[in-house]
C-alpha cells in the first residue's frame, strides 16, 4: 500500500476519469428518445400539467418504484413540502431531519411552517443513526394526548424524513419502528436514490410517501423535477388535488376548495422524464461499475476509504464519495482546491444544516457522527459516462 499523499490520490481518480476536458460532478446524458418525444409533445400542443406524458411518467415511475401510485412535480423541493402537507404537518411542529443532507429537506419543513430538528447520522449508510434517534427521543420526549411531543419545548414533533444519501439506503426497518413507537409520520426523502434497492426492493416504500427529485444532476433528469410516491390512494389523490391548485374538477367553472400550489410537472419535463426512465437500469449498471473502478483504484492509498454501499443493498451509486481517515481529516481543503485546479469537479458533503445561519437555533441531537463524516468526504466525479468497460475489466483483474 503506497503513503498518503495528494498527488496519488488525484493521480488515482483522474486514471478512472480519463478526460482532457475538466469534469463535472454529476452531468445529464440525453442520448435516448427525449429529442423524439419532446418533439412529439410540442406538436401534439399539450405542453403544461395536462398531457399523455405526463400521465405516462407517473405510471412508469410507481412501477419502476414499485408502488401504487406516484404524482410528479416541477421538483423534489415543492414534492417534500407537499407530502409533509399531506402527511400532517403543521406550522409551529417539528420534524426530525438529518443534519447531514442538502438544504431543500430542511428547506420543506420551513415551507410548510415547521422547525427541523436535527438528528444524527451513522457511519455505515450516512444515513440517520436509527439507534442514537431512539434513545434522543426517549430522553426528551413524550406522547401527549396519542403525539410525540417535545419535553423542553412543548411543541409537537410531527414526522420524521430519512434521507437516502448519495444513493445509499439508510435503515429503515430500525427506523420505521422507531416512528410506529413514537407516532411519527415517516416521509423518505428519495431525492438521490432512485434505481438503488435494499433487500432487493426498491428504495421510496416504506415510509407513507417518499419524494424523489429529476433535477439536472440526478441520475434521471427532467430538467427540472420532483414526485411523490406512496401506496395509498387516499394520499396521492389528496398530494394531486393540493399540487393542481387545488381545483375541483369542472368542464368549465374554476372552483377551489383551499388554498392549492401550482406545482405540477409539465408535460414538455415530463416527455423528457420518459425518455430518461427507459434507461435507469444502464445508468445504474454503469454508475455500479464506475464504483467499483473507483474502489479499486483507490485501494492501494493509505489514509482513504472509498464508501461503498451499506449490507444487504445495491445502491445507484449516485455520487462515489471517499473518507479520508482522521488523522488525515486536515487533507480535505487542500485535497479539494487541487482537485478542482485540475479540472476535476470534487465536493465535500453538505455542510451540516445546524452550521447555516437560519437553522442554527433549531433543536438537536448530539451530532458528532455528522460533524465526523462531513469533516472528512470527498465526492468525486460520478456522471454515468465515466464508466468505460475496458478500466473496469482492467481493475477487476488486478
Amino acid at each position: 500500500m503506497s503513503a498518503f499523499t495528494r498527488s496519488a490520490i488525484i493521480e488515482a481518480v483522474r486514471g478512472v476519469v480519463d478526460s482532457p476536458e475538466r469534469v463535472g460532478l454529476h452531468e445529464p446524458e440525453l442520448k435516448g428518445r427525449e429529442i423524439e418525444y419532446l418533439t412529439h409533445c410540442i406538436e401534439s400542443g399539450w405542453v403544461s400539467y395536462v398531457g399523455e406524458y405526463v400521465t405516462r411518467f407517473e405510471r412508469d415511475l410507481a412501477r419502476v418504484a414499485c408502488t401504487a401510485h406516484a404524482v410528479v412535480m416541477v421538483n423534489g423541493t415543492v414534492a417534500l413540502h407537499a407530502a409533509l402537507l399531506v402527511a400532517g404537518v403543521r406550522p409551529g411542529d417539528e420534524v426530525l431531519v438529518p443534519a447531514l443532507t442538502f438544504a431543500a429537506t430542511a428547506n420543506a419543513v420551513s415551507h410548510a411552517g415547521a422547525l427541523p430538528h436535527f438528528v444524527d447520522s451513522e457511519l455505515a449508510t450516512l444515513g440517520i443513526d436509527p439507534d442514537k434517534l431512539a434513545a434522543h427521543l426517549t430522553a426528551t420526549t413524550e406522547i401527549r394526548n396519542g403525539v410525540c411531543t417535545n419535553q423542553l419545548t412543548g411543541r409537537p414533533i410531527r414526522a420524521m424524513v430519512p434521507v437516502h444519501i448519495f444513493g445509499h439506503p439508510a435503515r429503515m426497518g430500525p427506523l420505521q419502528e422507531v416512528a410506529e413507537r413514537h407516532n411519527l409520520v415517516l416521509v423518505e426523502d428519495a431525492a438521490e436514490a432512485l434505481g438503488s434497492r435494499m433487500n432487493n426492493k426498491p428504495v421510496g416504500g416504506d415510509g407513507l410517501m417518499s419524494v424523489l427529485s429529476f433535477n439536472g444532476n440526478k441520475i434521471v433528469t427532467t430538467g427540472g423535477g420532483g414526485a411523490i410516491l406512496t401506496n395509498d390512494a387516499e394520499v396521492a389523490a389528496r398530494a394531486r388535488h393540493l399540487t393542481t391548485t387545488a381545483k375541483i374538477a369542472h368542464q368549465y367553472e374554476f372552483f377551489h376548495d383551499q388554498v392549492g400550489y401550482n406545482y405540477r410537472l409539465p408535460n414538455l419535463n415530463a416527455a423528457v422524464g420518459c425518455a430518461q426512465l427507459e434507461r435507469l437500469d444502464d445508468f445504474v449498471a454503469r454508475k455500479r461499475r464506475l464504483a467499483e473502478t473507483y474502489a479499486a483504484a483507490l485501494s492501494g492509498i493509505r489514509g482513504i476509504t472509498f464508501f461503498r454501499e451499506p449490507p444487504g443493498a445495491a445502491s445507484n451509486y449516485w455520487l462515489n464519495a471517499f473518507l479520508l481517515d482522521p488523522e488525515y481529516a486536515a487533507q480535505r481543503d487542500p485535497l479539494l482546491e487541487e482537485f478542482n485546479a485540475a479540472g476535476l469537479g470534487c465536493r465535500p458533503a453538505w455542510t451540516p444544516m445546524h452550521r447555516l445561519p437560519m437553522y442554527a437555533s433549531c433543536q438537536r441531537s448530539d451530532l458528532a457522527t455528522c460533524e465526523d463524516i462531513a469533516g472528512r468526504l470527498i465526492n468525486v466525479p460520478s456522471s454515468p459516462r465515466l464508466a468505460r468497460s475496458a478500466a473496469i475489466e482492467g481493475a477487476r483483474t488486478t
